[in-house]
């Protein structure tokens, strides 16, 4: 892979997967352990650059452009099979997949707009079942086979920290903690899945964990936290209370007691105490999720669906999400009663009504947040969140 520049590129998955790519190229959503980008960048050796909207783009970079450009669609996420197919791709040929590039070999990075089939005549079509996600609830419903791929693929070879006695742990040998990461008096039950601790992670006493599970570096369960497999905790995060079948991207926190399940919450959100999400419908009829592609709600096939929630969103104590929500980016929920269950960005209220809440209190916000991690609020940042402020004005008819 010398000389070789590997750019995870975006298609029209990056509209199907809003909001939580208002702020991220599809390559940087986490499922499993890992972020898809962290995935190919582990299993090919090399870093890895972004094409992705314009916006979006002095953020995560292309990168520094080599002799020869592999295109890999990030969506896909890597399989031993995929992996080598794409390894053993020639100069201008492609791996195609149900009309979607899948990735290819240039000399030149193409624009985003013209990446398609057409575009590379060699081209061979996958047929076999491949892994990929193309809609919100993918996250959440897929993320069991993510985990125990993540799981076997950064612990292979590798031993796990020594597990301490006072932990009540069932198959020992699926569970992964890494130096520096503290659990103490936890119940650990990795008999339905691994569970995987990441370093300077705690899982404080009285936890009770069901796999498959994995909890990033620097994050917490507060005690008491009830875990229910497949879920996933990304770095510098507190998570307390009764969680079932969730993926939380990072810097994210649900504190305290309530029932957050079959959802994904993006970064920079944060629960009020005691909220409760319904991820089943009173007569189990199939989740409906707002769809920004097009702007109707979709059928998602799902029994179980809960709460899509984009980046900076935070919500009041004792918020009641219905099934099937979907929140925007930077938006602030409080007060009694169910919100609507679309929620656009920088929407500021709840089920009494909502009105704009506006960038220069949205950066305030923000800032202070970030500050608290010791963090600055940079200009790239500022300059997105103030682009998905325009675009998503047409849906704050308030």
């Amino acid at each position: 892979m010398s000389n070789t520049t590997i750019v995870l590129f975006d298609d029209k998955r990056h509209k199907h997967l809003l909001p939580l790519t208002f702020t991220r190229p599809v390559a940087d959503i986490r499922i499993g352990i890992l972020t898809i980008r962290e995935k190919w960048e582990h299993v090919m050796g090399i870093s890895c650059g972004y094409l992705t909207a314009d916006y979006l783009s002095k953020k995560f970079t292309t990168g520094n452009a080599g002799n020869s450009i592999l295109l890999i669609n990030g969506g896909f996420i890597p399989t031993t099979e995929l992996t080598n197919q794409i390894k053993s791709l020639e100069q201008n040929s492609a791996l195609t997949h149900k009309g979607a590039v899948v990735a290819a070999r240039t000399a030149s990075i193409p624009t985003l707009e013209t990446i398609s089939p057409e575009l590379f005549p060699n081209r061979t079509e996958i047929e076999e079942p491949i892994f990929q996600i193309e809609r919100p609830w993918d996250i959440f419903s897929k993320n069991g086979i993510a985990l125990e791929m993540d799981f076997d693929l950064i612990t292979k070879g590798r031993k796990s920290a020594p597990i301490s006695k006072t932990n009540q742990v069932i198959r020992p040998e699926r569970v992964f903690i890494e130096h520096g990461a503290t659990v103490e008096c936890a119940i650990l039950n990795a008999s339905t899945g691994p569970i995987y601790v990441a370093k300077d992670a705690e899982i404080m006493e009285g936890s009770i964990v069901r796999g498959p599970f994995s909890l990033g570096e620097h994050s917490a369960l507060k005690m008491g936290a009830k875990i229910y497999g497949p879920t996933t905790i990304g770095p510098h995060s507190k998570v307390g209370g009764e969680v079932n079948n969730s993926v939380i991207f990072g810097f994210s926190n649900k504190a305290h007691d309530g029932f957050l399940g079959n959802s994904v919450l993006g970064e920079w959100c944060n629960l009020g105490a005691d909220t409760n999400n319904s991820n089943l419908k009173n007569n189990y009829a199939p989740v409906k999720l707002w769809d920004y592609s097009t702007e109707r709600f979709a059928n998602t096939g799902l029994q179980f669906c809960g709460l899509i929630m984009g980046d900076h969103s935070k919500c009041g104590i004792n918020t009641m999400f219905n099934t099937g929500t979907v929140v925007g980016v930077s938006a602030n929920i409080f007060g009694s009663g169910f919100p609507r269950n679309f929620i656009p960005s920088f929407a500021w209220g709840g089920a009494h009504g909502f009105e704009a809440y506006s960038i220069p209190k949205v950066l305030q916000t923000v800032k202070t947040v970030l500050s608290r991690r010791g963090l600055e609020l940079e200009q790239v940042d500022i300059d997105i969140l103030s682009h998905i402020f325009e675009i998503t004005q047409k849906y704050r008819k308030f």
